[in-house]
């Protein structure tokens, strides 16, 4: 049976949300690791729910919707862009930045609405193609399969919405910061068919870089337009403006920016592209996304994740916005006595450990790839989740990490997929761990785990079938036998931006070869990784080194855990068998 453990139960779940008082503290991030670009909604028709979904670049199953009772305990609940056929040509985007930007997610009259832009980072910016924005609807998102294929409509920019004004008219409002723009437009919109009228500028924000992020409301007679501004760095900022008429002219709020956290010394910086709701009983609040790097902005594994905040937004006013911190007091009694949610998997602080032999008929709904895999590379045998080798690495290149990165053939929506299985980094301090099988047949055949952001950034430890004469560092002395013979071999090395410290690589003990490894990466503090290895059945970790977690800090995205098997290029067939899988939340830094 699958050892697979859960922090709260379904019903404990619902409990606690049932003996809460008026008062409790929320800790920031609500979803750690890399959940950019949330948006919110409360349904009071699915039971007083709280929805969230969330950027997801290149990974798939893409868009996460996250569901809560209390804004407290956050679990994942489905995919909006969980089938290849919905959205092919996520198979051909190139560059690290490129796949889905910023999904609205909105609910309208028994129906989810989902409003986002797979990004092409690898075509010119004026190039109309670049951009290719989509509507997703879904009448259950606690099922993956309700959600439709993507219906696309013409608009050159990203970060679009629905928005259903009191007149009945319907409206797709976007951004666009480069070229043509800056600009947040709107037009008249078919949610159903992706027609849309002409396109309107409404507002150019504030002057800071890249207006982008927007979101309508309509309260007391005003529509409200919030916004990011200041680009998704240090300066990113959220600013607002409002008007009497959905098309303009928009008044900038004399205090914006009204959520910021930029020229402080917050460990939470990078607060920007945000979106309101309120609960069930009237109190407003915020997400946004936040990178936890301090001023410093070197040390940030986990990306950008979602924060919360309460918000005070009194009539015919501009709200005020809590600063974001580490933790808000948060006076929310339930609307109405709460059911439980369909629980998958409660992301904060839950272990994890999955052994196999195992009753799984299908890999855990959070598990992800780096586009669309191949679903023959990963099976679940009576011993194991096996993974066969892809012929491109984590760099998708011929072995090298080294000359171009760009995704092959990238040009045709059959592109192969490099063999990897993953899940998101959540937590400051972790350990996460397999134990394998795993005898490499040929050149350059290898199995590893890797702390991996994109193909461009991303650190493995591997079992790779290398010549003696290869190995920089022995864990049992020297070896004066036949330097070209290929043996096993521990091998740690990194593709990164930044300066990526000299591989290493380390001939496997004879004494460890016929029985089954364990390969570790734990972060014992919140600048570096350290990498470790061993057999499987006995306590003997021994550290290959500790590398600094800058390497994968960068971009959009956040660092993904995982494991992977690749032939480098080559002609290597040979599988890898995971026997385990382990992943422990150690702590989190918020301050």
């Amino acid at each position: 049976m699958a050892r697979f453990s859960i922090l709260l139960t379904v019903t404990a779940f619902a409990s606690a949300v049932l003996t809460q008082s008026t008062n409790m503290t929320i800790l920031n991030p609500i979803l750690p690791g890399f959940h950019p670009d949330p948006s919110c909604i409360f349904v009071p028709e699915w039971n007083s729910t709280f929805f969230c979904a969330t950027s997801s670049f290149n990974s798939f199953p893409g868009i996460p919707i996250h569901a809560s009772k209390d804004l407290k305990e956050w679990s994942l609940v489905g995919h909006v862009l969980n089938r290849r056929e919905q959205l092919p040509r996520l198979a051909e985007t190139n560059r690290s930045t490129s796949g889905i930007w910023a999904p609205t997610l909105r609910y309208n009259k028994g129906v989810f609405w989902l409003v986002t832009t797979l990004v092409d980072d690898d075509r010119p910016q004026a190039d109309s193609s670049r951009w290719d924005n989509v509507i997703f609807q879904g009448t259950n998102p606690y099922d993956s399969k309700s959600w439709s294929n993507a219906v696309h409509f013409e608009f050159e920019g990203y970060d679009t919405e629905p928005f259903w004004d009191v007149d009945g008219k319907t409206y797709i409002v976007g951004a666009h910061a480069w070229q043509v723009g800056p600009y947040i437009q709107h037009a008249e919109a078919n949610l159903e068919t992706g027609k849309v009228g002409e396109w309107r500028t409404i507002w150019n924000g504030t002057g800071g870089m890249a207006p982008e992020g927007p979101h309508i409301y309509r309260k007391d007679g005003w529509y409200y337009l919030l916004a990011a501004e200041g680009g998704t760095g240090l300066g990113h900022m959220v600013t607002m403006a409002r008007s009497k008429n959905i098309s303009g002219p928009y008044e900038s709020n004399p205090a914006n920016p009204v959520l910021t956290n930029a020229n402080t010394t917050s460990i939470f910086q990078t607060v920007g592209h945000a979106d309101l709701f309120q609960d069930g009983s009237g109190n407003w609040w915020a997400v946004a996304l936040s990178t936890r790097s301090g001023p410093n902005y070197v040390n940030y594994p986990m990306g950008r994740e979602t924060v919360l905040t309460s918000v005070s937004w009194p009539n015919s006013s501009f709200p005020t916005f809590t600063p974001i911190s580490g933790s808000i007091p948060a006076p929310l009694p339930p609307a109405r006595p709460p059911t439980s949610l369909p629980l998958i998997y409660p992301l904060v602080t839950t272990p994890e450990d999955i052994t196999f032999p195992s009753s799984l008929q299908s890999l855990p709904p959070y598990f992800t790839h780096w586009r669309y895999p191949a679903p023959s590379s990963y099976t679940l045998t009576n011993s194991s989740l096996r993974l066969t080798p892809s012929h491109f690495n984590l760099t998708a290149l011929n072995g090298n990490y080294a000359g171009p990165l760009h995704y092959p053939n990238s040009s045709s929506s059959a592109a192969p997929g490099q063999t990897f299985i993953s899940r998101r980094q959540t937590s400051t301090l972790f350990t996460f761990s397999i134990d394998f099988r795993f005898t490499p047949d040929k050149l350059n055949s290898e199995f590893g785990i890797s702390a991996f952001l994109t193909q461009n950034h991303h650190i493995d430890l591997g079992i790779v079938l290398l010549p003696r004469k290869a190995a920089t560092d022995s864990f049992e002395g020297s070896d004066s036998r036949d330097p070209e013979e290929l043996i096993p071999q521990i091998r740690l090395r990194g593709m990164s931006y930044k300066t990526v410290p000299k591989e290493v690589i380390i001939p496997v003990p004879r004494v460890w070869i016929e029985g089954e490894l364990c390969l570790e990466v734990r972060a014992d503090d919140a600048a570096k990784y350290v990498f470790s290895v061993g057999p499987a059945k006995r306590p003997e970790m021994r550290e290959v080194a500790a590398w600094g977690n800058e390497l994968v800090s960068w971009g959009f995205t956040g660092v993904l855990l995982g494991a992977y098997a690749t032939s480098n290029g080559g002609e290597g067939r040979a599988v890898g068998d995971i026997t385990r899988w382990r992943y422990q939340d150690r702590g989190q830094v918020r301050e």
